[in-house]
Protein backbone atom coordinates (compact mmCIF):
# COMPACT_ATOMS: atom_id res chain seq x y z
CA UNK A 1 0.00 0.00 0.00
CA UNK A 2 3.12 2.41 0.35
CA UNK A 3 3.25 5.09 -1.83
CA UNK A 4 6.39 7.33 -1.77
CA UNK A 5 4.48 9.72 -3.44
CA UNK A 6 1.30 10.02 -1.41
CA UNK A 7 1.23 12.39 1.10
CA UNK A 8 -2.59 10.85 2.68
CA UNK A 9 -3.96 7.29 1.96
CA UNK A 10 -7.74 6.51 2.56
CA UNK A 11 -8.80 3.27 2.65
CA UNK A 12 -12.51 3.30 1.54
CA UNK A 13 -14.29 4.86 -1.17
CA UNK A 14 -17.86 5.67 -0.11
CA UNK A 15 -19.37 9.05 1.52
CA UNK A 16 -16.65 9.65 3.96
CA UNK A 17 -13.63 8.62 1.91
CA UNK A 18 -14.52 10.63 -0.93
CA UNK A 19 -15.27 13.77 0.99
CA UNK A 20 -11.81 13.23 3.20
CA UNK A 21 -10.33 13.31 0.10
CA UNK A 22 -11.63 15.59 -2.02
CA UNK A 23 -10.74 18.36 1.24
CA UNK A 24 -7.26 16.64 1.51
CA UNK A 25 -6.43 17.30 -2.17
CA UNK A 26 -7.78 20.55 -2.42
CA UNK A 27 -5.57 21.76 0.12
CA UNK A 28 -2.48 20.23 -1.50
CA UNK A 29 -1.63 16.53 -0.21
CA UNK A 30 -1.82 13.93 -2.76
CA UNK A 31 -4.15 11.40 -1.82
CA UNK A 32 -4.53 8.07 -2.72
CA UNK A 33 -7.86 6.52 -2.39
CA UNK A 34 -7.71 2.54 -1.58
CA UNK A 35 -11.69 1.18 -2.64
CA UNK A 36 -12.20 -2.07 -2.87
CA UNK A 37 -14.69 -2.43 -5.05
CA UNK A 38 -15.27 -3.98 -7.81
CA UNK A 39 -12.61 -6.32 -6.83
CA UNK A 40 -14.33 -6.96 -3.83
CA UNK A 41 -17.78 -6.86 -3.59
CA UNK A 42 -20.61 -6.25 -0.66
CA UNK A 43 -23.86 -7.51 -0.11
CA UNK A 44 -25.63 -4.07 -0.77
CA UNK A 45 -23.47 -2.37 -3.43
CA UNK A 46 -24.13 -2.47 -7.27
CA UNK A 47 -21.49 -0.67 -9.24
CA UNK A 48 -17.65 0.15 -8.48
CA UNK A 49 -18.56 3.87 -7.58
CA UNK A 50 -17.38 5.73 -5.08
CA UNK A 51 -20.10 7.33 -2.81
CA UNK A 52 -22.41 5.34 -3.75
CA UNK A 53 -25.99 5.53 -1.89
CA UNK A 54 -27.02 2.12 -0.35
CA UNK A 55 -29.57 2.15 1.89
CA UNK A 56 -31.92 5.19 0.55
CA UNK A 57 -31.63 8.38 -1.76
CA UNK A 58 -32.35 10.92 1.11
CA UNK A 59 -30.31 13.06 2.85
CA UNK A 60 -33.23 14.10 4.50
CA UNK A 61 -34.08 18.18 5.63
CA UNK A 62 -32.59 20.67 3.93
CA UNK A 63 -34.33 23.43 6.43
CA UNK A 64 -30.81 24.89 7.91
CA UNK A 65 -32.73 26.88 10.10
CA UNK A 66 -35.10 24.57 12.33
CA UNK A 67 -33.63 21.14 11.91
CA UNK A 68 -29.82 20.05 12.50
CA UNK A 69 -29.49 18.10 10.08
CA UNK A 70 -29.75 20.81 7.26
CA UNK A 71 -27.72 23.08 9.22
CA UNK A 72 -25.12 20.05 8.85
CA UNK A 73 -25.82 20.65 4.87
CA UNK A 74 -24.81 24.44 5.45
CA UNK A 75 -21.71 23.83 6.93
CA UNK A 76 -20.46 21.70 4.65
CA UNK A 77 -21.63 23.45 1.26
CA UNK A 78 -20.20 26.39 3.20
CA UNK A 79 -16.44 24.29 2.94
CA UNK A 80 -17.04 23.41 -0.53
CA UNK A 81 -18.22 19.88 -0.31
CA UNK A 82 -17.96 17.53 -2.87
CA UNK A 83 -20.64 15.43 -1.78
CA UNK A 84 -23.45 18.14 -0.89
CA UNK A 85 -22.69 20.03 -3.97
CA UNK A 86 -22.47 16.91 -6.31
CA UNK A 87 -25.94 16.33 -4.34
CA UNK A 88 -27.40 19.83 -5.05
CA UNK A 89 -26.40 18.90 -9.21
CA UNK A 90 -28.27 15.81 -8.87
CA UNK A 91 -31.58 16.50 -6.42
CA UNK A 92 -34.68 14.99 -6.99
CA UNK A 93 -38.02 16.68 -6.15
CA UNK A 94 -38.51 15.45 -2.44
CA UNK A 95 -40.83 18.54 -0.43
CA UNK A 96 -38.26 20.42 1.85
CA UNK A 97 -35.77 16.86 1.74
CA UNK A 98 -32.90 16.77 -0.09
CA UNK A 99 -33.07 13.60 -2.40
CA UNK A 100 -30.82 12.57 -4.80
CA UNK A 101 -30.57 11.03 -7.95
CA UNK A 102 -28.50 8.19 -6.78
CA UNK A 103 -26.70 6.86 -9.73
CA UNK A 104 -25.68 10.09 -11.53
CA UNK A 105 -24.53 11.61 -8.16
CA UNK A 106 -22.02 8.69 -7.72
CA UNK A 107 -20.44 8.59 -11.38
CA UNK A 108 -20.73 12.52 -10.81
CA UNK A 109 -18.57 12.04 -7.29
CA UNK A 110 -16.28 9.47 -8.89
CA UNK A 111 -15.46 11.26 -12.05
CA UNK A 112 -14.34 14.28 -9.88
CA UNK A 113 -12.31 12.40 -8.19
CA UNK A 114 -10.62 10.76 -10.65
CA UNK A 115 -10.02 13.41 -13.06
CA UNK A 116 -8.46 15.77 -9.73
CA UNK A 117 -5.08 15.99 -9.86
CA UNK A 118 -4.01 15.79 -6.55
CA UNK A 119 -5.70 12.42 -5.79
CA UNK A 120 -5.01 8.55 -7.15
CA UNK A 121 -7.87 5.59 -6.88
CA UNK A 122 -6.97 1.93 -6.46
CA UNK A 123 -9.40 -1.08 -6.46
CA UNK A 124 -7.44 -3.12 -3.62
CA UNK A 125 -8.50 -4.89 -0.37
CA UNK A 126 -6.71 -3.77 2.60
CA UNK A 127 -6.76 -6.34 5.63
CA UNK A 128 -4.61 -5.38 8.15
CA UNK A 129 -4.00 -1.64 9.48
CA UNK A 130 -0.74 0.09 8.33
CA UNK A 131 1.59 0.41 10.13
CA UNK A 132 3.20 3.70 8.68
CA UNK A 133 2.08 6.74 6.83
CA UNK A 134 -0.65 9.34 7.47
CA UNK A 135 -4.28 6.96 6.92
CA UNK A 136 -8.07 7.73 7.14
CA UNK A 137 -9.65 4.30 7.45
CA UNK A 138 -13.15 5.55 6.50
CA UNK A 139 -14.74 1.73 5.31
CA UNK A 140 -18.22 2.08 6.32
CA UNK A 141 -20.71 0.05 7.68
CA UNK A 142 -19.45 -3.09 5.27
CA UNK A 143 -15.62 -3.35 6.55
CA UNK A 144 -14.38 -6.20 5.16
CA UNK A 145 -13.48 -8.80 7.23
CA UNK A 146 -10.32 -9.17 7.62
CA UNK A 147 -10.04 -5.39 8.04
CA UNK A 148 -12.65 -5.55 10.85
CA UNK A 149 -10.78 -8.31 12.47
CA UNK A 150 -7.52 -6.32 12.62
CA UNK A 151 -9.33 -3.08 14.19
CA UNK A 152 -10.53 -5.02 16.80
CA UNK A 153 -7.38 -6.84 17.49
CA UNK A 154 -5.89 -3.22 17.76
CA UNK A 155 -8.91 -2.31 19.89
CA UNK A 156 -8.09 -4.75 22.24
CA UNK A 157 -12.09 -5.24 21.76
CA UNK A 158 -14.41 -6.80 19.75
CA UNK A 159 -16.03 -4.38 16.93
CA UNK A 160 -19.69 -3.34 18.48
CA UNK A 161 -21.73 -3.45 15.15
CA UNK A 162 -25.82 -3.52 14.95
CA UNK A 163 -27.85 -4.10 11.42
CA UNK A 164 -29.12 -1.98 8.91
CA UNK A 165 -31.96 -2.38 6.55
CA UNK A 166 -32.85 -1.45 3.23
CA UNK A 167 -36.12 -0.80 2.06
CA UNK A 168 -37.30 -2.14 -1.75
CA UNK A 169 -37.41 0.10 -4.97
CA UNK A 170 -40.81 0.05 -7.09
CA UNK A 171 -41.07 0.82 -10.96
CA UNK A 172 -43.30 3.58 -11.40
CA UNK A 173 -45.42 2.27 -14.05
CA UNK A 174 -46.47 -0.68 -12.10
CA UNK A 175 -48.08 1.67 -9.56
CA UNK A 176 -51.64 2.11 -9.64
CA UNK A 177 -52.41 5.86 -9.91
CA UNK A 178 -56.67 5.40 -9.98
CA UNK A 179 -56.02 4.57 -6.31
CA UNK A 180 -52.80 6.29 -5.03
CA UNK A 181 -51.83 10.12 -5.69
CA UNK A 182 -49.37 12.44 -5.43
CA UNK A 183 -48.94 14.93 -2.37
CA UNK A 184 -46.22 15.96 -0.16
CA UNK A 185 -47.42 15.54 3.06
CA UNK A 186 -49.10 19.38 3.94
CA UNK A 187 -48.23 20.15 0.37
CA UNK A 188 -44.66 21.06 1.62
CA UNK A 189 -42.80 22.76 -1.13
CA UNK A 190 -42.12 25.79 -3.03
CA UNK A 191 -43.20 24.33 -6.98
CA UNK A 192 -45.72 22.20 -7.83
CA UNK A 193 -43.19 19.19 -8.60
CA UNK A 194 -41.97 19.70 -5.28
CA UNK A 195 -45.50 19.41 -3.73
CA UNK A 196 -46.24 15.87 -5.70
CA UNK A 197 -42.84 14.88 -4.70
CA UNK A 198 -44.55 11.89 -3.07
CA UNK A 199 -46.56 8.79 -4.60
CA UNK A 200 -49.51 8.02 -1.48
CA UNK A 201 -50.76 4.61 -1.15
CA UNK A 202 -53.97 4.65 1.14
CA UNK A 203 -55.01 2.12 3.76
CA UNK A 204 -58.79 1.80 5.85
CA UNK A 205 -58.47 0.22 9.05
CA UNK A 206 -59.17 -3.32 7.91
CA UNK A 207 -56.24 -2.98 5.36
CA UNK A 208 -54.11 -2.05 7.89
CA UNK A 209 -55.19 -4.39 10.12
CA UNK A 210 -54.39 -7.27 7.30
CA UNK A 211 -51.29 -5.85 6.44
CA UNK A 212 -49.71 -5.79 10.52
CA UNK A 213 -51.19 -9.53 10.73
CA UNK A 214 -48.89 -10.58 7.58
CA UNK A 215 -45.89 -8.59 8.59
CA UNK A 216 -45.92 -9.95 11.88
CA UNK A 217 -46.39 -13.44 10.43
CA UNK A 218 -44.01 -13.01 7.16
CA UNK A 219 -40.67 -15.21 6.97
CA UNK A 220 -37.91 -13.43 8.18
CA UNK A 221 -34.14 -13.65 7.58
CA UNK A 222 -32.46 -15.26 10.46
CA UNK A 223 -28.73 -14.49 11.96
CA UNK A 224 -26.16 -16.63 12.33
CA UNK A 225 -25.67 -18.59 15.57
CA UNK A 226 -24.32 -16.37 18.41
CA UNK A 227 -25.64 -12.99 16.60
CA UNK A 228 -27.53 -10.58 18.34
CA UNK A 229 -30.17 -8.34 16.46
CA UNK A 230 -28.92 -5.17 17.70
CA UNK A 231 -30.83 -2.59 15.45
CA UNK A 232 -29.88 1.06 14.84
CA UNK A 233 -33.47 3.10 16.07
CA UNK A 234 -33.34 5.46 12.83
CA UNK A 235 -33.34 2.71 10.63
CA UNK A 236 -36.02 0.10 11.51
CA UNK A 237 -37.54 -2.90 9.90
CA UNK A 238 -40.67 -2.06 9.64
CA UNK A 239 -41.42 -5.65 10.85
CA UNK A 240 -39.12 -4.84 13.95
CA UNK A 241 -41.60 -1.39 14.65
CA UNK A 242 -44.95 -3.46 14.08
CA UNK A 243 -43.68 -6.09 16.85
CA UNK A 244 -43.24 -2.73 19.27
CA UNK A 245 -47.23 -1.80 19.09
CA UNK A 246 -49.78 -2.47 16.06
CA UNK A 247 -49.96 0.89 15.93
CA UNK A 248 -46.77 1.61 15.56
CA UNK A 249 -46.64 1.95 11.85
CA UNK A 250 -49.46 4.22 11.94
CA UNK A 251 -47.75 7.22 13.81
CA UNK A 252 -44.50 6.48 12.04
CA UNK A 253 -43.60 5.85 8.63
CA UNK A 254 -47.65 5.25 7.56
CA UNK A 255 -48.95 8.60 9.40
CA UNK A 256 -51.39 9.63 7.48
CA UNK A 257 -51.19 13.35 8.36
CA UNK A 258 -51.26 16.48 6.36
CA UNK A 259 -52.42 14.26 2.99
CA UNK A 260 -55.72 14.57 1.60
CA UNK A 261 -56.67 11.62 -1.23
CA UNK A 262 -58.28 12.93 -4.53
CA UNK A 263 -60.07 10.21 -5.08
CA UNK A 264 -62.18 10.34 -2.12
CA UNK A 265 -61.76 13.69 -0.53
CA UNK A 266 -64.11 13.16 1.95
CA UNK A 267 -62.78 10.09 3.66
CA UNK A 268 -59.73 10.29 5.74
CA UNK A 269 -57.36 7.30 5.54
CA UNK A 270 -56.20 5.17 8.53
CA UNK A 271 -52.78 4.83 6.87
CA UNK A 272 -50.50 5.97 4.07
CA UNK A 273 -47.66 4.64 2.55
CA UNK A 274 -45.28 7.13 1.20
CA UNK A 275 -42.82 6.76 -1.73
CA UNK A 276 -40.45 9.24 -3.06
CA UNK A 277 -38.49 9.35 -6.10
CA UNK A 278 -35.70 7.56 -6.63
CA UNK A 279 -33.91 9.22 -9.95
CA UNK A 280 -34.31 12.01 -11.84
CA UNK A 281 -36.15 10.00 -14.89
CA UNK A 282 -38.89 9.10 -12.16
CA UNK A 283 -39.03 5.53 -13.28
CA UNK A 284 -38.43 3.96 -9.79
CA UNK A 285 -39.63 4.94 -6.43
CA UNK A 286 -38.80 3.66 -2.76
CA UNK A 287 -41.07 2.76 -0.29
CA UNK A 288 -40.41 5.32 2.53
CA UNK A 289 -39.47 4.06 6.21
CA UNK A 290 -40.16 0.45 4.82
CA UNK A 291 -36.54 -1.54 5.57
CA UNK A 292 -37.41 -4.92 6.04
CA UNK A 293 -35.79 -8.21 7.03
CA UNK A 294 -38.26 -9.99 5.06
CA UNK A 295 -37.29 -12.91 3.07
CA UNK A 296 -37.59 -12.33 -0.56
CA UNK A 297 -40.76 -14.50 -1.72
CA UNK A 298 -42.21 -12.69 1.49
CA UNK A 299 -41.55 -9.20 0.49
CA UNK A 300 -43.55 -9.57 -2.50
CA UNK A 301 -46.81 -11.46 -1.51
CA UNK A 302 -47.00 -8.61 1.98
CA UNK A 303 -46.18 -5.20 -0.15
CA UNK A 304 -48.37 -6.11 -2.83
CA UNK A 305 -51.45 -6.06 0.11
CA UNK A 306 -50.56 -2.05 -0.18
CA UNK A 307 -53.37 -0.39 -2.30
CA UNK A 308 -51.87 0.85 -5.42
CA UNK A 309 -49.47 -1.47 -5.34
CA UNK A 310 -50.87 -4.50 -6.07
CA UNK A 311 -49.19 -5.34 -8.89
CA UNK A 312 -46.34 -3.23 -7.81
CA UNK A 313 -43.20 -4.32 -9.88
CA UNK A 314 -39.93 -4.25 -7.72
CA UNK A 315 -36.76 -2.76 -9.20
CA UNK A 316 -34.62 -4.10 -5.57
CA UNK A 317 -36.39 -5.62 -2.52
CA UNK A 318 -35.24 -5.30 0.82
CA UNK A 319 -32.48 -6.57 3.02
CA UNK A 320 -30.44 -6.44 6.28
CA UNK A 321 -26.90 -6.18 6.49
CA UNK A 322 -24.16 -5.76 9.56
CA UNK A 323 -22.48 -2.40 10.38
CA UNK A 324 -19.64 -1.98 12.09
CA UNK A 325 -18.63 0.45 14.26
CA UNK A 326 -16.12 1.33 17.13
CA UNK A 327 -16.37 2.67 20.28
CA UNK A 328 -14.88 5.71 19.42
CA UNK A 329 -14.95 7.94 23.04
CA UNK A 330 -12.40 5.47 23.95
CA UNK A 331 -10.44 4.71 20.60
CA UNK A 332 -9.99 8.01 19.31
CA UNK A 333 -8.56 11.25 19.97
CA UNK A 334 -10.25 14.81 19.47
CA UNK A 335 -8.29 15.18 16.09
CA UNK A 336 -10.06 11.41 15.43
CA UNK A 337 -6.95 9.88 15.73
CA UNK A 338 -6.55 6.29 17.30
CA UNK A 339 -4.66 6.86 20.01
CA UNK A 340 -2.56 3.19 19.64
CA UNK A 341 -1.44 4.33 16.20
CA UNK A 342 -1.94 7.98 16.00
CA UNK A 343 -1.15 8.05 12.25
CA UNK A 344 -4.32 6.25 11.51
CA UNK A 345 -7.96 8.56 12.04
CA UNK A 346 -11.34 7.14 11.59
CA UNK A 347 -14.05 8.87 9.29
CA UNK A 348 -17.18 8.63 8.66
CA UNK A 349 -19.98 5.80 9.78
CA UNK A 350 -17.71 3.63 11.46
CA UNK A 351 -16.94 5.79 13.86
CA UNK A 352 -20.50 6.06 14.95
CA UNK A 353 -21.89 8.32 13.47
CA UNK A 354 -25.19 7.79 11.88
CA UNK A 355 -26.41 9.26 8.04
CA UNK A 356 -24.94 9.59 4.55
CA UNK A 357 -24.47 13.36 5.73
CA UNK A 358 -23.29 13.04 9.14
CA UNK A 359 -20.47 10.25 7.14
CA UNK A 360 -19.46 12.74 5.23
CA UNK A 361 -19.16 15.04 7.11
CA UNK A 362 -16.67 13.17 9.83
CA UNK A 363 -14.59 12.63 6.15
CA UNK A 364 -14.45 16.39 5.68
CA UNK A 365 -12.87 16.81 8.99
CA UNK A 366 -10.58 13.96 9.27
CA UNK A 367 -9.38 14.98 5.56
CA UNK A 368 -9.11 18.98 6.57
CA UNK A 369 -7.63 17.24 10.20
CA UNK A 370 -5.01 15.29 8.30
CA UNK A 371 -3.99 18.33 5.75
CA UNK A 372 -3.78 20.66 8.45
CA UNK A 373 -1.11 17.92 10.48
CA UNK A 374 0.92 16.83 7.04
CA UNK A 375 1.45 20.60 6.36
CA UNK A 376 2.88 21.63 10.40
CA UNK A 377 0.13 23.72 11.14
CA UNK A 378 -2.24 23.84 13.95
CA UNK A 379 -5.85 23.44 13.56
CA UNK A 380 -8.04 24.99 16.07
CA UNK A 381 -10.50 22.62 17.63
CA UNK A 382 -14.02 22.45 15.42
CA UNK A 383 -16.62 25.16 17.89
CA UNK A 384 -19.03 22.30 19.36
CA UNK A 385 -21.43 25.18 18.46
CA UNK A 386 -21.62 24.30 14.80
CA UNK A 387 -23.19 21.08 13.76
CA UNK A 388 -19.35 19.33 12.73
CA UNK A 389 -18.44 20.34 15.81
CA UNK A 390 -21.34 18.91 18.34
CA UNK A 391 -20.41 15.50 16.20
CA UNK A 392 -16.62 14.89 16.87
CA UNK A 393 -17.12 16.03 20.33
CA UNK A 394 -20.06 13.39 20.39
CA UNK A 395 -18.07 10.68 18.89
CA UNK A 396 -14.41 11.45 20.85
CA UNK A 397 -15.76 11.94 24.32
CA UNK A 398 -18.72 13.48 24.87
CA UNK A 399 -21.09 10.25 24.57
CA UNK A 400 -20.60 7.92 27.31
CA UNK A 401 -18.20 5.09 26.62
CA UNK A 402 -20.38 2.32 28.20
CA UNK A 403 -23.88 2.91 26.27
CA UNK A 404 -21.98 4.34 22.59
CA UNK A 405 -23.96 3.72 20.06
CA UNK A 406 -24.65 5.24 16.51
CA UNK A 407 -25.51 8.68 16.61
CA UNK A 408 -27.48 11.40 13.84
CA UNK A 409 -27.06 14.49 14.29
CA UNK A 410 -29.42 16.44 16.71
CA UNK A 411 -29.81 19.40 18.40
CA UNK A 412 -29.26 17.65 21.88
CA UNK A 413 -25.59 17.40 20.89
CA UNK A 414 -25.25 21.32 21.01
CA UNK A 415 -24.47 23.42 24.30
CA UNK A 416 -27.73 24.81 25.20
CA UNK A 417 -28.21 28.85 23.96
CA UNK A 418 -28.75 31.03 27.64
CA UNK A 419 -31.97 32.76 27.97
CA UNK A 420 -34.46 30.72 25.97
CA UNK A 421 -37.49 29.77 25.90
CA UNK A 422 -37.40 25.77 27.01
CA UNK A 423 -40.37 22.72 26.22
CA UNK A 424 -42.22 22.59 22.77
CA UNK A 425 -43.82 26.62 23.23
CA UNK A 426 -39.84 27.65 22.72
CA UNK A 427 -38.58 25.03 20.26
CA UNK A 428 -38.55 27.29 17.08
CA UNK A 429 -36.89 30.32 18.62
CA UNK A 430 -34.42 27.93 20.33
CA UNK A 431 -33.27 25.66 16.83
CA UNK A 432 -32.83 29.13 15.30
CA UNK A 433 -30.74 30.34 17.80
CA UNK A 434 -28.74 27.53 17.49
CA UNK A 435 -28.33 27.43 13.97
CA UNK A 436 -27.61 31.37 13.66
CA UNK A 437 -24.67 30.89 16.54
CA UNK A 438 -23.36 28.02 14.63
CA UNK A 439 -23.20 29.84 10.93
CA UNK A 440 -21.57 32.46 12.62
CA UNK A 441 -18.97 29.90 14.56
CA UNK A 442 -18.66 27.81 11.31
CA UNK A 443 -17.79 30.67 9.14
CA UNK A 444 -15.50 32.39 11.87
CA UNK A 445 -13.70 28.78 12.10
CA UNK A 446 -13.52 28.38 8.24
CA UNK A 447 -11.84 31.73 8.12
CA UNK A 448 -9.16 30.46 10.38
CA UNK A 449 -7.93 28.18 7.89
CA UNK A 450 -8.07 30.44 5.23
CA UNK A 451 -6.14 32.74 6.97
CA UNK A 452 -3.72 30.06 7.92
CA UNK A 453 -3.04 29.21 4.20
Amino acid sequence: MANPMTDLTIIGGGMAGSEAAWQAANLGLKVRIVEMRPTVETFAHRTGNLAEMVCSNSFRSDDSEQNAVGLLHWEMRAANSVIMHTADAHKLPAGGALAVDRDPFAEAVTAKLRTHPNIEIVADEITALPEAGATIIATGPLTGGALAQAIADEAGQESLAFFDAIAPIVYADSIDMDVAWRQSRYDKGETQEEREAYINCPMTKDQYEAFIDALLAAEKTEFKEGETATYFDGCLPIEVMAERGRETLRHGPMKPVGLTNPHDPQTKAWAVVQLRRDNALGTLYNIVGFQTKMKYGAQSAVFKMIPGLQDAAFARLGGIHRNTFINSPTLLDEQMRLRSKPHIRFAGQITGVEGYVESASMGLLAGRMAAAEIQGQTLAPVPETTAMGALVTHITGGAEAKTFQPMNVNFGLFPPVEGLKSGRRGRKDRYKAYTDRAKADWTEWLGHRAAAE
